[in-house]
Formats: C-alpha cells, structure tokens, sequence
C-alpha cells in the first residue's frame, strides 16, 4: 500500500472522531482538503518545488497520530527552561500540536489581543476563524498543506487589533513529546489588523529520543501599515523530519521580517509563499542554516510581488559539513502591474566537504518592465589563504575553521531585529560549530 492511500484510508476511518474533536470552523475545510489531497497525491521529485526532497518517502514510516487528542502528562513551564536569557518575552507552550492553556504568562498583553487555542476561538469567535482559516494556504496547490489541513485539530490562534503595538515580543515553544514514534500536524493563525505591530519568535524542539514527523502551516495576515517580525528557530534531533509550509499575505505600505534558523535536525523542509498585494508593501526574508552528518536542509520560497512600489530582500546563508546535503530554490515573481518593483535575492553557501552537497536554484520572472531586480548564488570552500593566514598567528586549523564558518554565517544573524536574540543566536551558532549543542540548554526533559 502506497503512502498516499494509507492516508486516505485513515482519514476515511477517522473522519467522525476528527470532526468530534475540532470545532466547526476547522471542520469546514477539513472535506475539501481531503479530496485535494486525494486529487494531488504526495509530490514526487518531478513536481518543481520538491525536487531536492524525496516527499512520499518520508511519509512511507509507521507513525503514529493522536487523533483522540490523549493529554500528554508535562507541565512545560516547570520542565522546560529553554527560554531566551535577557529578552523578555511573552512565553507559549505547544506540546505536539495542542496549545498548552492550563497555565499561561503572568504578563499582560494589551487590551484586545489574543493568544489562544485555535480550537477554542473556533468555538468562541467562529467568524473569525472562518474569515482566515485556510484561505491563503491553499490546499489544492500543496499536498503536504492538505494533508495538514485533513488532520490538525488545534493550533495557535494570534490576533492583534487595530493600531495595537506589542512590545514584548510573543515567544512560542513547540514540543515534541512522546513514548512512541509520532506525527504531528500543527497549525498556527496570526491576523495582524491595520497599524499592529509583532514579534515573534518559534522555537522547535524535541524532548523525547522518538521519531518525530511534524506539519506544520503558519498563515500570516498583515494588513495595511501593520508590521510582524517571525523568527522561527529549530533545534531538534537527527531523528525529527519537519515539513514547514509558512504563507504571508501583506497589504499596502506593510513591513514583515521572517527569519528562518536551523541549527539542528534531521530532515527540514521549510516552504515561504509571500505575497505583497498592497502598494508599498515591503518584506525581509533570510535563513541560516548550519548542518553536518547526514542532515537535509531545503529552502522552497516563492516572493510575489502583485503591487507597484514593493521592495523584497532575500538572504539565505548555509553551512554544510560531513555529508550534509542543503537545497535552495527562491523564486522572486514579479507580475505586469507591480511596477517600480525593487527586489535583492542571495544564496550563499559553504561546503566544509568534499562530500557535502548544495543545490541552489534563485529564480527571476519579471512581466514589469520598470524595476530593480537582482539575484545571486555562490558555493564555496574555505579560503585556503585565509586559513594559512590564520595558522601562521598560531591559531590552530580546527579553531580558524571554526571562525571563518562563523564569520560566514553572522550576516544572517545580524538582520534580526531583536537584539537579546541576535546575541543568543551568535552564542548557540558558536556552540553547534563546536559541535556542544546535542540538547537544550537547561531543559529537564531532554536529561
């Protein structure tokens, strides 16, 4: 039995207990994912945006699913002390893919802001949920979204009202958790009205040595003059596979920053469909990835631009060692009515091998005919005269490597706007090129 149809077939047989357990405007889109995940199939290599990930084979494992939604018996806030240090954060737990409500941040957030379950605001504001759910992740364009979609049952509902600035920035702890080898499917919406203004940031991690395969599909909306910085960072094992589809949808004169951070994994597939539709709209995506052994990065971005006077920056930076494999292919489309388009795409990577592979794939389509438009890839080795240069001042050949890789990767990292985490994510870059970051700081579970 082909990994599709096995899908199908436990939706067929679930079907009743998923409705059961997620309120209706969740189950509203449920049918109609399914039957565009029926009609797709899992993407081959053939398909253009996963070639450089083999999809089906990474479903074909035995996994198990709770669709009983079953507690998982953990108290986060006691057992996982993995927060930034210096960086005062609002601080959310989602243990697999249920949003943890039974103990929430003292802090306050300002009036008319939610931080939520998914599923609870369903029930609470259907409208809402309705209005937003689903709509930009479209399932009939992306089997793995559909598949998505067919099971998540809860997730992260985020929304920000009209002209509303939050100042601390909202930190949200994904966990995987479990006594056997799992799949997750976890949803997360953010809704940021006219004038809000976010941050955020997502960090991926695993507490139990499992097999751990996660979906997940972020939908951002950013209306007009509202601003959302998304930093999503993971640091899990070489047994996770996590399959991340990230959808923004900007109006006019809207400013985002997504940065995108893999330290550690074991299979990572990150998807960033971006559309500017408002005039002015303008976005910042970057990526730093670090892997070794036989890790899989692969960075899929699409930027569309579909409005006059937008500016998109692109900067993916990568650092493969040993037999790690990395892939990007970033499309920048700019479409006939989105004139005085200015957009920058860059992949640059470091091979530390002659066994690690990069494929790299930046991609232009312009219909404008008055824009500034560019985009760039390089692959490289070390600079052998920077490291006999080193060498030469009595800096040992392991130590100059480990300075050149780090330099290489700074640029990434100092794009990130919140100071406390930049100087964080200079600390863990270090350390996982020093090879000491096998677990996370400071966290119970993982002892």
């Amino acid at each position: 039995m082909n990994s599709e149809q096995q899908y199908i077939d436990l939706y067929n047989e679930a079907s009743d207990m998923l409705k059961r357990h997620a309120a209706d405007a969740l189950n509203a889109v449920r049918d109609r994912a399914f039957a565009d995940f029926k009609a797709q199939g899992f993407p081959t290599r053939k398909v253009e945006r996963y070639k450089y990930t083999d999809i089906p084979a990474l479903f074909a494992p035995d996994y198990g699913l709770n669709l009983n939604r079953l507690e998982i018996p953990v108290n986060p806030y006691d057992t996982f002390k993995c927060d930034v240090p210096n960086l005062s954060t609002s601080l959310y737990f989602v243990v697999n893919d249920s949003f943890y409500n039974k103990m929430l941040p003292q802090a306050g957030l300002p009036e008319g802001v939610i931080v939520d379950s998914l599923g609870h605001v369903a029930t609470q504001k259907p409208g809402l949920i309705a209005e937003y759910y689903a709509r930009i992740a479209d399932t009939r364009e992306d089997a793995v979204t559909a598949l998505n979609t067919m099971f998540a049952q809860d997730g992260l509902f985020v929304y920000v009202p009209k002209h509303v600035k939050i100042d601390r920035a909202i930190q949200v702890i994904n966990i995987l958790r479990a006594d056997v080898d799992l799949m997750v499917n976890r949803r997360v919406l953010i809704v940021m009205e006219q004038g809000a203004e976010a941050k955020f940031l997502f960090c991926d991690h695993a507490a139990d040595n499992r097999k751990f395969l996660s979906t997940q599909v972020i939908e951002a909306y950013v209306a007009e003059n509202a601003s959302l910085e998304l930093n999503c960072l993971e640091e899990t094992h070489l047994k996770n596979t996590r399959l991340s589809n990230v959808y923004i949808e900007q109006q006019a004169n809207s400013r985002v920053n997504h940065n995108v951070i893999t330290l550690h994994n074991g299979v990572t597939r990150n998807r960033l469909d971006l559309v500017l539709k408002g005039e002015g709209a303008e976005c910042h995506c970057n990526g730093c990835v670090v892997a070794d052994k036989e890790q899989h990065v692969d960075n899929n971005t699409l930027i569309d631009h579909q409005a006059p006077h937008c500016t998109s920056n692109e900067l993916y930076k990568y650092v493969l060692d040993d037999n790690a494999v990395g892939a990007f292919a970033g499309r920048v489309l700019v479409r006939q009515e989105a004139q005085k388009t200015i957009s920058q795409e860059t992949n640059q990577n470091l091979c530390a091998t002659k066994t690690a592979h990069m494929y790299t794939q930046p991609m232009l389509e312009i219909y404008a005919d008055d824009v500034k438009c560019a985009h760039g890839s390089t692959v490289g080795q070390l600079n052998d005269a920077a490291m006999f240069y080193m060498q030469q001042r009595g800096i040992s050949k392991k130590e100059a490597k480990l300075l050149l890789e780090f330099a290489f990767i700074n640029e990434v990292i100092d794009k990130m706007e919140l100071e406390p985490l930049r100087d964080r994510l200079h600390h863990l870059v270090e350390k996982r090129f020093r090879g000491e970051l096998d677990k996370c700081e400071g966290c119970d579970l993982c002892k």
